[in-house]
This record gives structure tokens, sequence and C-alpha cells, in this order.
């Protein structure tokens, strides 16, 4: 018997049947016009969940033709930002409103817990707020400098058609983390979802037309990768892709995008190390570890999927994330004591068992887990909290990004080592530090190649910062006002007062 916290099925009742999903294009709800649909599977309970339109090249064209015209007729880029605030912090009440919905249907389609789901879904409200508050903000320049004769401005305005394609771990938070910025630019938008997660994104749509969002300002293919989003990165109509996923799929968008010389905003994996020094909290970091690598299963690009630890702390490290990790709740999602939920799909399980395979043929140890679990009850796939040591940076656990509940545990003797096993991955997302001592944990973090650095914490977020990577883990950022400046386009206006300019031409006449 598994010394771990296991939460077998709960009596919740499991739909009768799957949701219906369609796309919105152009203000109204369509099936695909061959008729083709997809179907979801709950990764906790192996049941059919929904079923929803299978997008196609004419649902994709008619998508993003509404969004060209609706961004050309200037229906919404022409509005004022206290009109284009006032609908969107009508989208982030209804979001409140229908938390609960948005959160269950989540839980069915991904797999994680129900108490994360909602506590995700009232971040994202927070963040269609804030994106409010952008748009009434949003300002150039002026350049009163430049002699009596001139004025300059530099004005900022919306880029134009926003494609703006989103995964499978984070459905309704990513969207959340992009639309609401392009809509509070002026940009109309194209969305997709993984077709893994629909549904969120979907009554996401919902709330907008209840706001009253103008027809074809936001449009929401679902679908594949091919045709949908290879579509949405290649059209000449589009401006801009916006993408969240894996590196691999975000190197092949930049290749896709390039003969139209679009604008691409990458948000990619990571391999994210948080370093322990010595003298750090051990109470708080042993915590912060177990969070930072469980929490949604390890399916999370912030993944604390490495530790790198000083080696007079090493094993009592390694003893207490172990032995902390068995008291973690793995199990049914639908249960609100459930920390770690299903794993999304069979062969994502078997990637990440194949990482722990291949690291203990490296000469790696597992020290706890290290294989598929079994929850009482359920039938879907689900993963052990794994904890693997003796690892070395050469080993493709170290290196690559497993997307599950596995932690590696690396040893350091000196800053000189930690920041070079640090930087020793080709990602740059995030970083952690861990130290009593302030001096060390500046230096950790101006010599860490990471977009995020938290000291003596991890994996908090606020609206009003700026997320996302250096490196193979992207390029622009979402959230702050960084977040909205990647929906802009800057036009410098050069203004001469009065007839002051010396005549090029002499001898005229």
């Amino acid at each position: 018997m598994l010394d771990l916290t296991l939460v077998a099925a709960t009596d919740a009742a499991l739909p009768t049947e799957p949701a219906r999903v369609r796309h919105l294009i152009d203000g109204g709800w369509r099936d695909s016009a061959d008729g083709a649909t997809f179907e979801r599977t709950s990764p906790a309970h192996g049941v059919v969940v929904t079923r929803a339109a299978k997008g196609g090249a004419a649902e994709t064209d008619a998508a993003i033709a509404a969004a060209r015209d609706a961004f050309d007729d200037g229906r919404w880029s022409e509005l004022s930002g206290k009109a284009r605030a006032t609908l969107l912090l009508k989208v982030a009440d209804l979001i409140d409103r229908d938390r609960e919905r948005i959160a269950c249907i989540e839980t069915l389609e991904a797999g994680k817990p129900i108490a994360q789901a909602r506590a995700e879904i009232e971040g994202a409200a927070d963040i269609w707020r804030y994106a409010a508050a952008l748009a009434r903000t949003l300002s150039g320049e002026s350049h009163n400098s430049l002699g009596p004769d001139m004025l300059g401005l530099v004005l900022k305005e919306p880029i134009g058609v926003a494609a703006i394609i989103c995964p499978w771990n984070f459905p309704f938070l990513i969207v959340s983390q992009k639309l609401p910025f392009a809509l509070a630019a002026g940009c109309t938008a194209v969305v997709k979802p993984s077709e893994m997660t629909p549904s969120t994104t979907a009554i996401l749509g919902e709330l907008l037309m209840e706001a009253g969002l103008p027809a074809g300002v936001v449009n929401i293919v679902l679908g594949h990768g091919e045709p949908v989003g290879a579509m949405m990165t290649t059209d000449p109509r589009v401006d801009m892709v916006t993408f969240t996923g894996s590196t691999a799929v975000g190197k092949a968008i930049v290749a896709a995008a390039a003969p139209t010389l679009k604008k691409v905003s990458l948000e990619l994996g990571g391999k994210n190390p948080q370093v322990l020094f010595p003298d750090a909290d051990l109470d708080s970091a042993i915590d912060a570890i177990a969070f930072g690598v469980y929490f949604n299963a390890g399916e999370c690009c912030n993944s604390g999927s490495r530790i790198i630890v000083h080696e007079d702390i090493a094993e009592t490290v390694t003893e207490r994330v172990v032995a902390l990790s068995r008291k973690v709740a793995f199990g049914d999602p639908l249960d609100e004591a459930t920390q770690v939920g299903a794993i999304v799909s069979p062969a994502h399980q078997q990637k990440i068992d194949g990482y722990v395979k291949g690291a203990v043929a490296a000469g790696a140890t597992v020290r706890l887990g290290g294989a598929p679990l079994d929850v009482p009850g359920l039938g879907g796939q689900f993963y052990q909290p794994t904890v693997v040591a003796d690892v070395t940076p050469d080993m493709a656990i170290a290196r690559e990004e497993v997307f599950g509940p596995v932690l590696s545990v690396l040893r350091f003797r000196t800053m000189d080592e930690a920041v070079e096993l640090a930087n020793g991955a080709a990602y740059g997302l995030s970083a952690g530090v861990w130290s009593e001592n302030v001096h060390t944990c500046l230096e950790f973090t101006r010599r860490v190649r990471a977009g995020t650095v938290w000291t003596n914490t991890w994996m908090d977020g606020f609206a009003e910062l700026p997320f996302g990577g250096m490196k193979e883990s992207g390029q622009g950022r979402e959230l702050g006002r960084y977040g909205l400046e990647e929906f802009l386009e800057v036009k410098t206006v050069q203004m001469r007062i009065g007839r002051t300019r010396a005549p090029w031409v002499t001898g005229r006449g």
C-alpha cells in the first residue's frame, strides 16, 4: 500500500450528456460547415464531458474575415478608452457571477482540482478589471523640445487583428492574460482554445456577447492546430499572433508567420530552478517546493521542477520534501480536499513516466513515486508525487520540461556553480532563490537568466507585474502595462508650426 494521501472518487454527479460547444463567429454561434465534431473525455473520470464543433478552413476564414472587418470599420478600435473599459468591467462581473459554472467544466475537461479552478477564475476576473484600468490610461508622448517651430507626438494605436492561441493547462486564466489586453488596446481577435479544453473559452464568448461586445470583435474557432492554428498564423489579414504552449510549437509559429512579418508574442516552456542556500528558511522553502512542483499536477510552465540545493543541506531538504510530498492530497478533482488532480491525457502520462525511467537508467535515484497512480473509484490517469535525487546536469530530466508532478534534485557548492546550473537549461522563464541574506538573493537575481525571479517565495502572481521568459521560454510579455504594449503599434507624428520650413529648392520662379 502506497504511503500517500489519496482522495477517492466522490459522489459528485457527473454530466449525463456531453456539453455542446460551438464556434463564435461574427456574433453568432455556429456548427462547422461539414458537421464535424470532436469529443473531450474527462482525464479524471473517463467519461465524455464535451462534444465540440471541429473547425476547418471555412470557419477559420470566416472568423478572420469578421475580425478584420470589425477592426477596419472602427466599431471597437475607435471607441473611447472609457467605453472599452466599461465593457471589460461588465465581463469581469459576469465571470464572477458564473465562477462555479466555469470552474466545474474546467475541472472536468482539464482534471484540475475544483478549489484551484475556482481560484483561477477569480484571478481571471481580476485581470479583466486591471485591463479595464489600462484602457482608460493608455497614452503616448509629446515632445515640445524640438525647437519653436516643431511639435512631436508619439501615438499608441491598436495593432489590428490578433490571433490568440491558448493551451489546455490553464484555459480560462491564460486567455484572460491575453484577450482583455487586446481589447483594451482596441484590437479585434480570433481565439483558438486547446482542443482538450474548449468549453470555458466558449463560455467567455457567451459573457462577451451578454456584456454587449459588438459582433465580430471577438471570434472563437474550436479545433486543432491544423488547419485552425496554422491558418491563424499565416493569414495576411492577421496582424499578430500571441501563443502560449510548447517551445517546439512556438518555433513553428515563428517560421509560419515569417512570410507575412506579423508580430509574434510567445509564452513557452520552462525548466525553472529554485536554489536553496544553507541559510534558507527550510520550513517555508520545503512547503514552496511542494507547491511549486505539484500545483496543477506539474502541468505548468512555471513549475518548480528542479531544485538546486547546497550540498550541506541537500540530504535534509530531500528527506523533508519526500515526507511532505506524502501529505499532498492526490485524487478526485471534484473533491474540495484534493490538491492534485489528473494528468491531461494518456499520452502525456506516458511522456512523464518516460522521463523518470530515463533518469533512473542514467543513474538517478527515485526517492518517492516514479509510477502511475491508481485512485480508488476513478478510471482516469494520475501520476504519483515523484522526487528524483542524484540528478546530474546532463540528464534530460534536468534540462527538459517534464510537465508533471516530478521534482529533480541537484547539488551545488558555490554561488558560481548555482548560477551555472540555473542557467544551464535552454529555458529562462522563472527562477527562485532561498536565503536569509539579501545580498545573496540580489546577486543571484541579477545573474540568473529568467523573466521572473522569486526570492523566498514561489509562484506569486499579480496582474500589475509582467510575465514572460528569456531564451527559449519565449518573447514578449503578458500582464502589466507591458501586456498592453504587446497589442499596440507606435506611430510618430511630426508637426511643423507655421510656414517656417526653409525651401530646399532655391531660385524658384
